[in-house]
């Protein structure tokens, strides 16, 4: 992938996230927040395999597998919370 797409890709992702983080501090209820941050976890996924391409390291990778699983386990961990209000 040429550097200018990988660093215009990277400068959206930016954008992105600081857009994703306005919006869950704004954001009224706890299912608008779980969904702001769901995003915000999205794009920091993003960002990381960007990185990836663009420093050409796998570990980078590694950390956004990481970060997907632990978002998604504490996705359905924080929405379930919200629907019986109760810790398992």
């Amino acid at each position: 992938m040429p550097p200018v797409v990988v660093l215009a890709a990277m400068i959206w992702g930016v954008l992105l996230l600081a857009a994703c983080v306005g919006v869950a501090i704004r954001a009224g209820t706890q299912s608008e927040r779980l969904l702001a941050f769901d995003a915000v976890t999205l794009v920091l996924v993003v960002l990381l395999a960007l990185l990836a391409a663009k420093a050409g390291r796998g570990y980078y990778l590694d950390a956004a597998l990481a970060l997907a699983l632990l978002s998604f386990i504490s996705t359905i961990a924080i929405a379930r919370y919200i629907r019986e209000r109760k810790v398992m």
